[in-house]
């Protein structure tokens, strides 16, 4: 492709900028748009009752006929999760590889859009033409298999998206990262280089997945005459098929539990991305069937997730496994931060069940460390340093780490969602914000939950509801009835007489002052309502509940 040094590519993250997950970046070269990734987040815990958060996507409907693709580095969640929701407002082509389009097609058949998105399976090497671009998809290792790191080409230079990777040179599954690519990229020129920041701020290799495959075949050596229950990612095929590998090796057959991870293992079967011998895999049903020491269940739930697997086993409400003293539980994953006191409540409830846990030396990350970094940034030699996926805190490790590779500070630009940075030979810098942000999927609703019904629901949570009832005659607004008080949450009604009578009295009291004062309006006296009995509550119990008065019209 053809660079003119003049021209200027238009680099806008839409999410993944300011935390873990929720990734999606759009590259704009004047009238055309791609988007690199469609990822959700997890809720936090002040988001009640939320399921997902999924990023706004209104600058790309705003701009819809300059949208040409999705291309997709891999197939977790934080960077596929959204694509049902986003694919009804924005039905454009998705490029990924073969695995990742295979956890997409699940999702589309769950969502009905199977026939409606076109998609395309891309091998590594292969590039993808669209309007001024070229992306061309270059293998790296991860966590999940088939991960991919993009060269998107363009007039105005090359940029290099890593995706989320690490460097592997003794993968379970398939080949290292093709570093040889990235140094024949980085001798023609690179502008800039957008990096997996996760452990950025940690020194050294992430180890090879393989080294966890030892550490297995060692566990379960020492532990021959007990179960063994292995909680991980359902997404790690490799950690899965090391399991397995182990297991044939011991003589024990196994069961996978938990809905994504019997999903994602029987469409990495499909595609021959995980080996299985006939015999291993057997029913949950069939467990009744063997000893102890000649089962290993495999299950997702080793983030403490309420619902998964291993954290019904360990509340004794799944309805096929029970933990019993003896059992081996091991988890094979780090706690994502944020999860670490869900974890701990796990492995209590299993201790307390009498098993055994281990949660040390199981589990390598997928990131990769500063010395990876390192030599990704050494062979692009990239103009610009955009380091991306992560906190604050990662990101601002990553930016260290281009400084002291001799990046000029003012080349590494630590942006935010929203930025619309734009990269030329000559200069770069922020000309603009678009609208950005989490968009919540609460059920079948995406969107129709703001900040307004989130602080109503955590006010609920907090100091619960009081609904005041009361029937006013039409034409001459006398109280007919009531008022009567409704509490929920707030405080049980049958141990606290005295304060709903005291409480009935007051708004009594209020409503015939207004009606005495010839106040017709009810929004009126509502707010009279809401504003005496709070004051009242608050100097009597220090409480807010949401106070709700509902009055109703008779005509005689």
């Amino acid at each position: 492709m053809k660079k003119d040094s003049s021209s200027t590519v238009k680099v806008i993250p839409l999410g993944g900028l300011e935390q873990i997950g929720m990734n999606m970046t759009a590259f704009q070269y004047e009238d055309s748009i791609i988007v690199v990734d469609c990822g959700l987040s997890f809720p936090s815990d002040d988001m009640l009752g939320i399921d997902l958060v999924i990023p706004d996507i209104t600058f790309l409907k705003q701009n819809i006929s300059k949208v040409k693709a999705f291309f997709i580095t891999h197939g977790h969640e934080d960077h596929i999760g959204a694509l049902p929701y986003i694919l009804k407002d924005l039905n454009i082509p998705i490029y990924a590889t073969k695995l990742t389009m295979g956890i997409i097609d699940h999702k589309l058949k769950e969502h009905n859009l199977t026939k409606s998105v076109k998609r395309k399976v891309i091998k590594y090497g292969q590039s993808v033409n669209m309007g001024p671009f070229r992306v061309e998809f270059i293998r790296t290792n991860h966590s999940i298999v088939d991960a991919a790191s993009l060269a998107i080409f363009t007039p105005a230079g090359t940029i290099v998206h890593t995706g989320d990777f690490k460097i592997d040179y003794t993968p379970v599954f398939g080949d290292s990262v093709d570093l040889q690519r990235f140094g024949e990229i980085g001798k023609k020129g690179v502008l800039a280089l957008l990096c997996d920041s996760t452990n950025a701020n940690r020194p050294g290799f992430t180890s090879s997945e393989r080294t966890v495959g030892r550490t297995f075949d060692t566990i379960f050596s020492e532990h021959k005459s007990q179960r063994i229950i292995v909680a991980t990612f359902a997404s790690n095929v490799d950690r899965v098929q090391q399991i397995i590998n182990t297991a044939c090796k011991c003589g024990r057959k196994v069961v996978v539990e938990g809905r994504s991870m019997v999903t994602i293992i029987a469409i990495a079967q499909q595609l021959g991305y995980i080996n299985i011998p006939d015999g291993t895999l057997i029913d949950i049903e069939q467990l009744k069937n063997y000893s102890d020491e000649q089962t290993v269940i495999i299950t997702t739930g080793s983030q403490g997730e309420s619902m998964a697997a291993l954290s019904r086993m360990a509340s004794n409400i799944h309805k096929k496994v029970s933990i019993k003293p003896g059992d081996l539980v091991i988890f094979s994953s780090s706690p994502i931060p944020g999860n670490e006191k869900a974890v701990s409540k796990v492995i209590n409830d299993l201790c307390v069940k009498g098993a055994e846990v281990i949660f040390q030396d199981t589990h390598v990350s997928g990131h990769a460390c500063q010395e990876e970094i390192k030599l990704l940034y050494s062979l692009l030699r990239p103009k610009y340093a955009i380091p991306v996926h992560g906190e604050y805190r990662h990101r601002m490790a990553q930016a260290d780490i281009a400084k002291n590779l001799g990046m000029p500070k003012e080349n590494i630009f630590m942006i935010n969602s929203g930025d619309v940075l734009e990269l030329g030979q000559e200069k770069a810098g922020v000309v603009n914000k678009v609208q950005h942000g989490g968009v919540l999927v609460d059920g079948l609703g995406v969107g129709d939950v703001g900040n307004i019904v989130l602080r109503d629901r955590q006010n609920l949570s907090q100091d619960g509801i009081i609904i005041v009832v009361l029937t006013l005659e039409k034409h001459s607004n006398q109280l007919l009835a009531g008022p009567d008080i409704v509490s929920r949450g707030f405080v049980y009604v049958r141990e606290s007489e005295n304060l709903m009578d005291e409480a009935n009295c007051i708004v009594q009291d209020a409503v015939l002052d207004c009606l005495d004062k010839g106040v017709g309006d009810w929004s009126r006296i509502k707010n009279v309502i809401r504003d005496s009995l709070g004051d009242f509550l608050w100097k009597k119990m220090k409480r807010s509940p949401m106070i709700l008065p509902i009055i109703m019209e008779v005509d005689l």
